[in-house]
């Protein structure tokens, strides 16, 4: 569900027209719905509550949308943040979220990173391999604090909708293997400086099939239950995300209901809490992207490409992904739909959104809205082709804000120094 609806004055977010806060802001633009974000964030909980597992840490995954004020909207509601940089982690503690509900992963932390993630007193620290639990241990002692750490492991399951967001298998690089968890975990587990938590894993993105999910977390509860037997403590089991979302061309997805239930019954008498790591199920659908139409240009042989203002810096996972976006017309327009290429200005040929997409006819002036864009987009752009990066926007029923502003030039330009010897 999400709270984009056709009104009076064309498609709106909650009670404000897109259309206005385009007048206001600009194009493109992304405008984000903090009734859906809230909405998401609970359903998830709830599911999970429902399905018997008790205060789990909904640890939202801060690469999908980083934005201060969107982790602040899921920050209030009880939400941790999972974050895979020292960035991310200051992102989530500026939006009011404690150490103590952030879960900092990713495969390759430099020292200044875990010095500040201790410092920072997060929940855990996901270690993803051998070298990075040696430079953890070093930096604790170094500080003269025990750091809380969980071991990711690669369960060699394959996920994801995307062979780019698949990380669950032998050949990506992502977390230690199941040969080598136990050992790496009693090692730590001996080790004064590393105090070993838990294990976690997470297989993929826009994952819309349950089974390898099933699989993946099977595993893993029998590595828990193998650490136990071997009497080592093990308090928190990380599941980690990647739930799809529906992105309108797809076949439904399972719901936070059905996945909820999977969890319930795969860990089920397990005695340890679970952690997740949700971002994409959160905030895509409670994002948009608004962009104008620069022209229409029409080919002889017939092929119609829509030029719009919004370009692969500004929304990348079509040229990254092939993803599908769906594409909305602000204000409806009547005629028959026909084929357009739905292309930016950047000059690169991959700055191509969609092929003979079937819309209603458009012409310059008239505004577009990419849906399902609040995962992925605004936290991927660039300024690539000095194109100034795209604002972002938060509503609340009849009020919006601008919560990330558009750089002026001469901002984007100070930033470059020119050397005295040039």
């Amino acid at each position: 569900m999400n709270h984009f609806e056709y009104g009076p004055e064309g498609l709106a977010c909650e009670g404000v027209p897109l259309a206005r806060i385009a007048a206001q802001v600009g194009t493109p633009v992304y405008v984000y719905s903090r009734a859906t974000l809230e909405r998401h964030f609970t359903v998830f909980r709830d599911a999970l509550e429902l399905s018997g597992v008790a205060d789990p840490l909904i640890a939202y995954a801060v690469k999908a949308n980083s934005n201060v004020a969107v982790l602040k909207v899921l920050g209030d509601l009880g939400a941790g943040a999972d974050t895979v940089s020292e960035g991310e982690v200051r992102r989530a503690l500026a939006a009011g979220i404690p150490g103590d509900r952030i879960v900092f992963s990713g495969v390759g932390k430099t020292r200044r990173e875990v010095e500040f993630a201790l410092r920072a007193g997060v929940a855990e620290i996901n270690v993803e391999s051998e070298p990075e639990m040696n430079l953890v241990a070093a930096v604790a002692a170094e500080l003269g604090v025990r750091a809380k750490i969980a071991f990711r492991v690669n369960p060699d399951v394959a996920a994801g909708g995307h062979a780019k967001i698949a990380t669950g298998k032998a050949e990506n690089k992502f977390g230690v293997s199941f040969a080598e968890a136990a050992r790496l975990y009693a090692n730590a587990s001996n080790n004064s400086a590393l105090e070993p938590i838990g294990v976690a894993c997470h297989i993929g993105s826009q994952i819309t099939d349950l089974a390898p999910m099933r699989e993946a977390f099977s595993k893993m509860r029998g590595l828990v239950e193998q650490l136990l037997g071997e009497g080592l403590s093990v308090e928190r089991l990380d599941l980690g995300g990647g739930l799809g979302v529906p992105y309108f061309n797809m076949p439904e997805p399972p719901s936070p209901a059905d996945f909820a239930a999977m969890v319930g019954e795969v860990t089920a008498g397990l005695p340890v809490k679970l952690a997740f790591e949700p971002g994409r199920v959160i905030a895509a659908n409670a994002g948009v992207l608004v962009s104008e139409v620069i022209h229409v240009h029409e080919r002889p042989e017939g092929r119609k490409f829509l030029v719009i203002d919004a370009a692969m810096n500004d929304l990348l996972r079509p040229a990254m992904y092939d993803a599908f976006h769906d594409i909305r017309p602000v204000l409806k327009r009547e005629g028959d739909a026909g084929p357009y290429d739905v292309v930016g200005p950047i000059c690169e040929t991959g700055d191509t959104f969609t092929r003979d997409r079937l819309l209603p006819p458009l012409a310059a002036g008239d505004l577009v809205t990419f849906m399902s864009a609040g995962a992925y987009g605004a936290a991927m752009a660039s300024e690539y082709n000095t194109r100034p990066l795209v604002p972002e926007v938060l509503v609340d029923g009849d009020r919006f804000a601008v919560i990330r502003a558009r750089p002026s030039y001469e901002e984007m330009l100070a930033r470059d120094l020119i050397p005295d010897w040039v």
